[in-house]
């Protein structure tokens, strides 16, 4: 079975300044949410049905995260809430509107109470936080 949507990483300079300049979607106390809907897409947009006699093209959503080092210090920091941002990113694929995407930290996690880089508790609040960050994003 193939997929009709995928996410991508937006790898361009140019593509996160263009997404961030665009609308705040939603915002949490440690994230926000950045979105540019493609020209032919509107957040009521489906998915259409895959038929056997014609080849669908695919439409593509791209994500990217941005993680400032002076919010995060520690690059293992950095890498453990990329991959939470990837990962909650492709759980939603299929609700979030075909566009791209772009996941700003904007407020340091307190590391007084999460001591450690890659500590169980820093990956499941930023989850959690995360999801409620993207879960308000689709409602809009």
């Amino acid at each position: 079975m193939s997929d009709l949507r995928t996410v991508d990483h937006l790898l361009h300079r140019a593509d996160f300044q263009a997404v961030m300049a665009a609308e705040v979607v939603s915002r949490t106390p440690h994230f926000v949410l950045h979105r540019r809907l493609t020209p032919t897409s509107s957040p009521a947009c489906a998915i259409p049905q895959a038929s056997t006699s014609s080849p669908l093209k695919t439409a593509v959503s791209r994500v990217g995260a941005v993680l400032p080092k002076r919010l995060a210090r520690r690059a293992v920091t950095r890498n453990t809430l990329r991959r939470q941002i990837y990962n909650v990113m492709e759980v939603f694929e299929g609700r979030l509107p075909v566009g791209d995407h772009v996941v700003r930290l904007r407020a340091p996690f307190d590391r007084s109470q999460f001591i450690s880089a890659t500590s169980t508790q820093l990956k499941q609040a930023a989850r959690v936080e995360l999801e409620q960050l993207v879960a308000r994003g689709v409602r809009t």
